[in-house]
């Protein structure tokens, strides 16, 4: 993918202890808190720039 987008509440490791790779990658974009309440304010966001 050119772009990932990567909804998280936080950027700490999981319960496994282990980073995401994804975190670091360059073509990541991390929003942070609550997923649903993320992609609502995205998509909102993106249908008034349209």
């Amino acid at each position: 993918a050119r772009h990932v987008i990567v909804c998280n509440l936080d950027e700490r490791p999981g319960y496994s202890g282990v980073e995401n790779p994804l975190y670091n990658n360059p073509k990541t974009v991390l929003l942070f808190g609550d997923a649903q309440e993320s992609v609502e304010k995205l998509c909102k966001g993106l249908s008034a720039s349209a």
